[in-house]
């Protein structure tokens, strides 16, 4: 059976409820922009896309809400990602890992150079 995302978080302890949907949602949205189509997005690219959806919804607080839900690196990005694969919301391909979301871009830095006025 498969968890909520409430149970996930609350077991895991180390990311909130809205930390998960919002990965969930950016998922949708990097498939969208990027490929226009359901298909398999990497690591990578999920990470990219999460960071423009951060700066859509909240533009320079995007940073201080993903610290706020416990998100402070592209990693853990990957970690909330590997909880819903783990639990079945999410799939991956065999050559997916956590570490393709290891450091794909620094917060701070990608907030800079991406948001617009």
């Amino acid at each position: 059976m498969k968890k909520s995302l409430e149970t996930i978080s609350s077991e895991d302890g180390r990311y909130k409820v809205a930390g998960f949907k919002f990965v969930y949602e950016g998922l949708g949205f990097t498939v969208k922009r990027y490929y226009g189509e359901p298909g398999h997005v990497s690591g990578q690219k999920l990470a990219e896309g999460l960071g423009e959806l951060a700066i859509e919804k909240w533009g320079m607080l995007a940073g201080l809400v993903l610290l706020e839900w416990g998100i402070k690196s592209t990693a853990d990005f990957g970690e909330i990602v590997y909880l819903m694969i783990k639990n079945q919301l999410m799939s991956a391909q065999p050559t997916d890992s956590k570490s393709d979301f290891l450091e794909v871009y620094e917060f701070e830095k990608f907030l800079k150079a991406n948001f617009k006025f």
